[in-house]
């Protein structure tokens, strides 16, 4: 797929952050980076699961008590109206209808909604520990390998390009792999994606080879789908340095070296050394590569994720 094509991929928001006044003041979050941004290549689907179970707008406001594993929702001024289990049973209800989503952007804090760091008090009030909304914790695991971000985070250059790749091989994964499954099917996604994973993790890369190669042949193909989607997506977490993405340049770099004069591979390798040394960032050695690769690269090297992950208007490069 042409990640340059304006795709709209479906995600899950919590309701508030595209607008709707939904919160229990009656207000809203509105996310210009979701709304003037990502709107042009997500699909969004505004969920607010405490006015889906029948809390007003507005509503009194409730928080998470007890232990950080198991919190229960209960009202802040009355703790016997608990609405726990009716999250828990939302949240299973939107896992169920929803599997087309290839991600999910939560509201920070949100005693239903927060991914984690919400405050958890205990019974007499005072606040005890942290961990995450009632909602976002059952939805998570629900779907393990879904990628599942807080829009407060996507302020972070780096923790909002490893979000958005997810993403986006998420969606790959479902458009290449689960439209006519099979074995050789994942193999070929795998080969697509090497270096995008390599630059997140050397460790997962090699990991996820020697399982293609070594167990997925002996196993039933829903389980190495499961796995592999699984594995896949829990190493992409890892965030991609500098360190890790030079790691990457190189090797691919390695499918030039005897295809271009020197004067070129000097070229290459400054803009390679200026992004390791904190120089420029990764655009720059990124479009160099492209560059040289469409007139000299094979199929298998131009056809890698790492030097298209997601639409180049989203500038993500700029800034890593």
């Amino acid at each position: 797929m042409d990640n340059n094509e304006k795709q709209s991929i479906p995600v899950g928001i919590s309701a508030c952050l595209l607008g709707h006044k939904v919160r229990y003041d009656g207000g809203h979050k509105r996310s210009k980076y979701c709304l003037n941004v990502l709107s042009d290549c997500f699909e969004f689907v505004p969920l607010c699961p405490e006015v889906s179970i029948g809390l007003t707008t507005p509503r009194e406001p409730i928080r998470l008590v007890g232990s950080a594993d198991s919190p229960r929702v209960v009202g802040v001024k009355d703790p016997d109206f608990d609405v726990t289990d009716k999250l828990y049973d939302y949240a299973d209800q939107v896992s169920a209808k929803h599997q087309e989503f290839c991600g999910y952007i939560l509201m920070k804090g949100s005693p239903s909604c927060g991914m984690e760091r919400v405050k958890v008090y205990h019974e007499n009030g005072m606040p005890n520990v942290s961990g995450s909304g009632a909602y976002a914790a059952r939805l998570m695991k629900n779907n393990p390998a879904l990628p599942v971000e807080e829009e407060a985070r996507l302020n972070d250059p780096v923790l909002r390009e490893n979000f958005i790749t997810r993403v986006f091989v998420y969606s790959n994964w479902r458009n290449e792999v689960m439209t006519n499954p099979s074995l050789h099917e994942v193999l070929q996604f795998h080969s697509r994606h090497k270096y995008q994973l390599m630059a997140h993790t050397y460790e997962g890369y090699k990991e996820l080879g020697r399982y293609l190669a070594n167990e997925a042949p002996n196993e039933p193909l829903s389980k190495v789908l499961d796995v592999y989607l699984l594995r896949l997506m829990n190493h992409l977490k890892s965030r991609a340095n500098r360190k890790s993405h030079t790691n990457t340049l190189m090797h691919i770099f390695g499918y030039l070296k005897k295809e271009i004069d020197a004067e070129t591979k000097q070229d290459l390798l400054q803009a390679i050394e200026e992004y390791r040394t904190n120089k420029v960032h990764l655009v720059v050695p990124i479009t160099f590569l492209k560059h040289y690769l469409k007139r000299h690269g094979s199929e298998y090297i131009k056809s890698q994720a790492y030097l298209d992950p997601y639409p180049h208007e989203l500038g993500l490069r700029n800034y890593i």
